[in-house]
């Protein structure tokens, strides 16, 4: 027993003296923690925004059809984003800090940084888009009958149609993700350096949970056309790569030329990311604290 405190000592100088990147593997466990946490409570929120953009039908409707199809079908394509948010998270708060810090020690203005960080990290981000195709074939009805899991559906996907139909979507999932970055980290930045700290366990939660949600749900709304479009294009299947101006015109017009329907569906998404975002945000400082 005597011996324990030299060993110990002799770990901790030897992992000081490893070579660490600008930022923190720490930051990408503490993103991937935190979405694993959100998407087990938040996935059939979700799956009745999807119902809602796709079929266009209101949330009695779209809660109507998923109950009459079972809890199998309800959790079915959870695997996808619980996969890709996990990484998809992990490389946002990862990635922002990997180049943050280098940028800033080079002398570069935080405002400058920070938002550009932001955008490489989103970009990073959307290297995971095959999941979030995938997540919309298993979704929609249309295609319970053709994809049997995500397994069968990466492997059927691929072998059929070709990798180009992994990336399709890709345009407005690069539009949402590098700017919705940039103004997440300003607002979050902003909000804990002005919002007091009393040093309370449950007032602090409640204050992460907060602003977290409340910017989330923020951002849900400001880029939700960019969802809409991507849910659009992505479940089509085997016919031609569609823009983003023939997509909304698609939408526009099956939905009466109405720019007002083409929000259906957004305040469940903003009732989801209020409540997946503050889900987020606890997690992961909570997360932080632990490995801090």
């Amino acid at each position: 027993m005597g011996g324990h405190p030299h060993i110990i000592s002799e770990v901790a100088n030897f992992l000081s003296a490893v070579p660490h990147p600008h930022g923190d593997w720490r930051e990408f466990l503490c993103g991937l923690s935190s979405a694993f946490v959100n998407i087990t409570i938040t996935y059939p929120i979700n799956k009745i925004i999807f119902r809602q953009i796709i079929h266009d039908v209101g949330v009695s409707r779209a809660i109507q059809q998923l109950s009459h199809e079972g809890l199998f079908f309800l959790y079915r394509g959870i695997l996808p984003p619980l996969c890709q948010k996990s990484l998809s998270l992990s490389l946002m708060f990862g990635v922002y800090e990997e180049c943050r810090i280098p940028l800033l020690k080079a002398n570069v203005p935080s405002y400058i940084a920070n938002p550009s960080a932001a955008i490489v990290a989103g970009t990073f981000e959307a290297v995971l888009t095959p999941f979030e195709r995938v997540q919309t074939l298993l979704q929609d009805r249309n295609y319970h009958q053709h994809f049997q899991n995500m397994r069968h559906a990466f492997r059927q996907l691929g072998a059929e149609y070709g990798f180009k139909e992994y990336y399709r979507g890709l345009t407005p999932i690069l539009l949402r993700n590098g700017p919705s970055n940039a103004f997440f980290f300003y607002l979050r930045g902003e909000a804990k350096d002005r919002l007091p700290s009393s040093g309370q366990l449950l007032e602090e939660l409640t204050k992460d949970f907060l602003s977290g949600a409340v910017i989330g749900a923020f951002l849900s709304c400001v880029f939700y056309p960019c969802n809409v479009l991507k849910f659009h294009m992505q479940s089509r299947l085997g016919v031609p790569f569609q823009s983003m101006s023939e997509a909304f015109r698609d939408i526009y017009n099956e939905r009466n030329r109405s720019i007002l329907k083409m929000y259906r569906g957004v305040h469940m998404n903003c009732t989801r990311a209020f409540v997946s975002w503050g889900v987020i945000n606890v997690a992961y400082e909570w997360s932080r604290s632990v490995l801090y």
